[in-house]
């Protein structure tokens, strides 16, 4: 498949609660408009169809151009893609899933994971560099081995999948804190593409004067 002749659809998951930020970020004002509406700007530009999923009350709110479907959420993230999924028509060639509360991923990183599935994997998703030194601990907290930062990567969206891959690591109603951690389980060729940087995700107050200073930002 070339990459120009790719059906692509994008899952905008947007369905937390956000309880780590205090109420769901993803609909918080940022530079004037809804955080969600950062991500959903993004994905259409490389995507043939949307599908926004939200919380069961804001299904019949009011969102942004762009969108094809708005989909009630489940009670965890993975449900809420399947949710979505649902939407996605049967003739899609490549399904990306993005996290609605990263609002600065670019339509570039988009066409990065997406293209880099031209070389046959069965998933593309971004990752940047660890800089600082990681720990794997017990459940009492200790040590149990320190990891070569230099062959980990901290894991963004969107993660780009092929789309029979991604519904058949979905099918048996599993539970991942990423799409791609279902596609591994399942067997999946699954690689890592440079990120971004400014693709934070905003999960705590924190993160979230972050974002408005950066969009403060000339």
């Amino acid at each position: 498949m070339s990459l120009p002749s790719l059906s692509v659809w994008t899952v905008i998951v947007a369905g937390g609660s956000g309880q780590r930020f205090g109420g769901p970020k993803q609909f918080q004002d940022l530079g004037g408009r809804p955080v969600v509406d950062w991500a959903v700007e993004a994905a259409k530009s490389v995507s043939d169809g949307v599908v926004l999923v939200v919380p069961a009350d804001r299904v019949s709110q009011p969102v942004p151009d762009g969108v094809t479907h708005v989909m009630a959420g489940g009670s965890s993230r993975s449900e809420s893609v399947r949710c979505g999924l649902a939407a996605v028509p049967d003739t899609a060639d490549v399904i990306c899933v993005h996290d609605a509360a990263r609002p600065f991923a670019s339509s570039e990183l988009f066409s990065r994971v997406i293209a880099a599935l031209v070389q046959g994997v069965d998933a593309a998703i971004p990752g940047v560099a660890v800089a600082d030194t990681s720990k794997e601990v017990d459940d009492k907290g200790r040590v149990v081995n320190t990891p070569d930062r230099a062959a980990l990567r901290a894991v963004q969206t969107p993660q780009a999948f092929v789309a029979h891959v991604l519904r058949a690591a979905h099918a048996n109603a599993g539970e991942g804190t990423d799409d791609a951690a279902l596609v591994e389980a399942a067997g999946g060729y699954v690689v890592v593409v440079d990120g971004e940087p400014d693709n934070r995700k905003i999960t705590t107050p924190d993160d979230f004067v972050w974002a408005n200073d950066k969009v403060a930002r000339p």
